[in-house]
């Protein structure tokens, strides 16, 4: 297996150099891509992709997958914008596996693509196989938790409110027993599996509802990202869940879906996670959770300075969400459904987890 630093050196020494032999120079944002694609080790996640010998046979899924990459490493808000550029682009369409512009797949082809790439969600594949093989060796020091929103062009689901039974109007008889209350959605959460947690969490487009930096409430049509990142601005996992989502909901299937790819000392959350169910589960992970205290109606308590100190260190999550959005085509959702989306969301996310992972070495 190669080190990552092999890896580098071999782009930085070999790659580089034989390509611009081959190609005109190559500009920071095509160096950016291939860097990217290197770490991603397509070939090897594509097998359930190849043609079988039955029908036609299909394009190169891999060369589509690259160019999804540039996709968002060029932040092209649709296809066919991408598809206008690998024409008039020499040295990307070659990168991406098209010697001439009549090569490239139609706008209908790459859509196929990319809904088989949704279906088998490669690119949450690809993601946890890059993270487990260069992060998942290492330990990491804090491990930051954030949601932000995305917004998209569809229509928000409808739901049907549930009528919650009446009783008797007064105050109930002492030798009456009232009725117990439901399990909230986090106490089941601690008792069920990944898989499962994830089946319950809502997915579909709606509206969300949030407060701004400024005390102000903000609303949006689309979904929720909820991301876990590690020092050096690398996102390990994500989930995407209905806009209406509360944060605390995705904060336990989220800790188990990164507890199996990194190993992390402390979970450093905001005010929207401090509950007793997540502190004990993040306690049982052998992790320090480091939440800020929600008062609801109480007094609030304030963090000593070294646990403020460390507490500093969340903002890594929130420059992982932005950049994600200005840089990685986040803003530009043009698909709709909730797994297109995530695909769409997630190569974005294999831009930046591969980009931060390399800065490392520098």
């Amino acid at each position: 297996m190669s080190t990552l630093f092999e890896i580098w050196n071999t782009i930085q020494a070999q790659l580089f150099p034989e390509l611009e032999k081959e190609l005109d120079p190559l500009s920071e944002k095509e160096r950016e891509f291939v860097q990217i694609v290197c770490l991603l080790d397509l070939p090897r996640h594509m097998k359930e992709f190849r043609w079988r010998g039955f029908g036609r046979k299909k394009k190169s899924r891999i060369n589509m997958a690259k160019a999804f990459v540039a996709k968002s490493v060029y932040k092209f808000e649709t296809t066919d914008m991408l598809i206008e550029y690998l024409k008039k682009c020499k040295s990307i369409r070659r990168l991406c596996g098209w010697e001439f512009s009549w090569q490239i797949p139609s706008k209908a082809t790459f859509s196929r693509g990319f809904a088989e790439f949704a279906t088998h969600s490669l690119p949450d594949k690809i993601h946890e196989a890059m993270v487990i093989k260069h992060c998942g060796q290492k330990l990491a020091g804090h491990l930051s938790r954030d949601a932000t929103a995305i917004e998209a062009r569809e229509k928000p689901v409808k739901t049907e409110a549930v009528p919650t039974p009446k009783g008797k109007p007064g105050r109930p008889r002492k030798d009456q027993i009232p009725s117990p209350k439901p399990p909230k959605r986090v106490e089941l959460q601690v008792t069920r599996s990944l898989e499962d947690n994830l089946k319950d969490l809502p997915s579909h487009c709606n509206v969300g509802t949030k407060k701004n930096s400024k005390g102000y409430k903000e609303t949006w049509i689309g979904y929720k990202l909820h991301l876990d990142c590690i020092d050096g601005d690398i996102p390990i996992s994500a989930i995407l869940s209905s806009a209406s989502l509360h944060d605390s909901q995705a904060a336990i299937p989220l800790a188990q879906m990164s507890s199996k790819r990194v190993t992390n000392l402390y979970d450093l959350m905001d005010a929207a996670y401090d509950s007793p169910e997540i502190h004990s589960f993040s306690k049982s992970l052998d992790h320090v959770p480091i939440i800020d205290n929600n008062p609801r109606r109480g007094e609030k308590i304030l963090m000593d300075p070294a646990t403020k100190s460390r507490f500093a260190e969340r903002s890594s999550s929130e420059r992982v969400n932005s950049n994600l959005k200005d840089n990685y085509g986040g803003r530009n959702i043009r698909v709709k459904g909730a797994s297109k989306v995530m695909t769409h969301l997630m190569f974005g996310i294999l831009s930046i987890t591969a980009m931060q992972i390399f800065r490392l070495l520098l």
